[in-house]
């Protein structure tokens, strides 16, 4: 795992130490090695740099960035089928000075263009310079494992791995992105293509951009996507050829993820997905394969005794740490910085925890992520549908919301008085517009409803974004289920799950690899009938049948807790101060974005034991926190 940086500058204004700064903003990325190439030319500059973490190929011959005729690559991430590949090459007259990825990646673009991206299994983030065709091509993986951020303002393109990198550019404008705030306030992460800054944006996972040095012109293009996968036709088999092949699939996906030349572990919570991954590895091993955990000592927040459980039947050798509230303290002021934008899920904190924890031992984790987005594990599939049964009986509904929003409790100065029934009230209103289950999915997990993102921060553009750009290209034929896996893969899997684990597992210098997200497993499930995903209510129906071969029943059957913190119980408690300090009037009121009074009523409200408000609170106080590391 590493960090890419690099920048195309038509205004010469640029050196080779800027580019050592932007690149090694990221040492936590890649602490064993770095590497520049800078090209300055009379009407243009080039600079691309690399931090690495060695992974593969542990010696020099891996050093980035890496030429071949007139290429130069710098590349963060793993491709697994790298042999392949060099073997397909090598068939071609390519020879090889290295046991690397990289290399295989660099060659294959010489022989075929970006057309090679079709061949690659794994998680990328790739940039290719022609100095020929004086030309910048960036990839990035299907799933989006791996990130990339792009910038373009007056003559200066840059891109990173990390958005810290763009502020060492003297020329970087940090300016706060209406689009991005909104969303941000909406739903604790911001979604692709959109950051929290005007004139930069996020890659698109399974896109490519070509940015052409001489005349600036810009190129994006699709080569992969989830909704194409779930609009193919299903596939006519039965529910034993289904599980046979599902299997198979997620054992080559897991084997694959082994491949390192450094110690590889593997996150165990103790639910399925985890269990799977664990248990189909072990079972082809004799070697104890080492899992890690964090717990928690309010029980309702505990698994950790769950994956101890799993952990002793497998025979792993298994890690666990108990979390405790001075633990997450300390990680509390780190947020900001290694995250770079405002982001709001609260189990950052336990991720970076276990993987600190796992360091410690290995210098590569395997995360069962991907799982309820794939088989269907969520409760709110199920949930948003009864939503629609219930709403869709309302005459009506429109006209309705737009009446009620003209009630406004804020506006009308009600919620202080009920408090809870004006929560209640934004909920209905956003419900009333509601169409289908996919858009009550989307509903009921936002912080802030867009009526009231709208009311309480000044983002000026009165834009309500859903998030849900894509439905329209679902195939109208599709299941609701299939429908809303396919949103929230691109959604809420991609920006918040994803964003999560690679922030945190890089914090520490750990590579987190996320074998249930094998484009291969994808492709094939996606085509299953729904009714293998959620049987008779019973969720990831296919995926527990399988775990179950391997991992007895009692010991994995239960309700799914999710990996939360007692986030209530300390910001009360022991981030009380922190809370406070964050939500002071003249702090609320310095960036002019907040509707100041009802911020801090929202804050006292929950310190009076108004529960519900939780998500927001930490929602603004994510945002303080993110402001005051980078924009002051």
């Amino acid at each position: 795992m590493c960090g890419i940086a690099g920048f195309v500058d038509l205004n010469l204004s640029s050196d080779e130490n800027v580019l050592k700064k932007m690149t090694d903003a990221m040492l936590h990325r890649g602490p064993d090695d770095s590497g520049y190439y800078f090209q300055n030319e009379s009407s243009f500059q080039v600079g691309v740099g690399h931090r690495r973490l060695s992974i593969l190929d542990l010696s020099p011959q891996g050093h980035q960035p890496m030429e071949f005729g007139q290429y130069q690559i710098i590349f963060n991430g793993e491709v697994y089928n790298f042999k392949e590949i060099r073997t397909d090459l090598e068939k071609e007259g390519f020879s090889f000075s290295s046991n690397s990825d990289t290399e295989v990646i660099l060659k294959a673009y010489s022989q075929w263009g970006k057309e090679m991206v079709h061949r690659l299994n794994g998680m990328f983030a790739i940039a290719i310079y022609d100095y020929i065709g004086e030309k910048i091509t960036l990839f990035r993986d299907r799933a989006g494992v791996k990130p990339v951020y792009w910038y373009f303002r007056d003559g200066l393109f840059m891109f990173a791995s990390e958005l810290k990198s763009f502020h060492e550019h003297p020329c970087f404008k940090r300016e706060i992105s209406e689009e991005g705030l909104n969303l941000f306030f909406q739903y604790g992460y911001i979604p692709q293509p959109y950051t929290i800054f005007r004139h930069t944006h996020k890659l698109k996972a399974g896109h490519i951009l070509e940015f052409g040095v001489s005349n600036a012109d810009i190129k994006a293009s699709k080569y992969w996507d989830v909704i194409s996968c779930y609009n193919q036709d299903k596939l006519s088999i039965s529910e034993e050829e289904a599980k046979t092949e599902t299997e198979q699939l997620l054992k080559s996906a897991c084997e694959y993820r082994m491949v390192a030349d450094v110690p590889v572990g593997i996150f165990l919570s103790g639910g399925y997905d985890s269990s799977a991954v664990t248990a189909l590895l072990q079972s082809s091993r004799t070697e104890k394969i080492k899992t890690f955990s964090i717990g928690f000592l309010e029980e309702n927040f505990n698994e950790a005794h769950h994956a101890k459980k799993v952990a002793d039947y497998l025979g792993t050798d298994h890690t666990e740490y108990y979390c405790r509230q001075e633990d997450a303290a300390a990680v509390l002021p780190d947020l900001a910085f290694y995250f770079d934008e405002p982001f709001a899920d609260n189990s950052m904190i336990p991720t970076i925890l276990v993987s600190k924890l796992a360091r410690e031992k290995v210098t590569v984790s395997l995360s069962a992520d991907g799982g309820d987005e794939l088989f269907g594990g969520y409760e709110k599939y199920l949930i948003a549908g009864k939503y629609h049964d219930r709403f869709g009986q309302f005459p009506y509904r429109k006209q309705m919301s737009g009446v009620l929003e003209k009630l406004s409790p804020r506006r009308l100065r009600l919620n202080t008085v009920f408090p809870k029934s004006s929560e209640r009230f934004y909920r209905a209103v956003s419900f009333l517009k509601c169409e289908s289950p996919a858009d009550f999915m989307g509903s009921f997990q936002k912080f802030f409803t867009s009526e009231e993102v709208n009311e309480l921060v000044h983002s000026g553009s009165g834009q309500v974004f859903t998030g849900f750009d894509d439905l329209e290209y679902l195939s109208g034929g599709l299941s609701d289920l299939d429908k809303m896996m396919a949103i929230d893969f691109k959604t809420y899997q991609q920006d918040d799950i994803l964003t999560k684990v690679d922030r945190s597992t890089m914090s520490v210098s750990l590579e987190g690899r996320e074998p249930l997200l094998d484009y291969r497993l994808i492709e094939f499930v996606s085509r299953l009938d729904p009714s293998l995903k959620i049987k008779d209510g019973n969720r990831k129906y296919l995926l527990k049948d399988i775990t179950h071969k391997y991992v007895p029943k009692d010991l994995l059957d239960r309700p799914k807790m999710g990996f939360s913190i007692p986030l209530e119980r300390w910001l009360v408690e022991g981030f009380r101060d922190h809370l406070e300090f964050y939500f002071q009037p003249e702090r609320l009121k310095e960036h002019g974005l907040f509707d100041v009074f009802e911020m801090v009523k929202i804050k006292e409200l929950f310190l009076d034991g108004h529960s519900y408000l939780l998500g927001k609170v930490w929602t603004v106080l994510v945002f303080q926190m993110w402001y005051d590391k980078w924009m002051r």
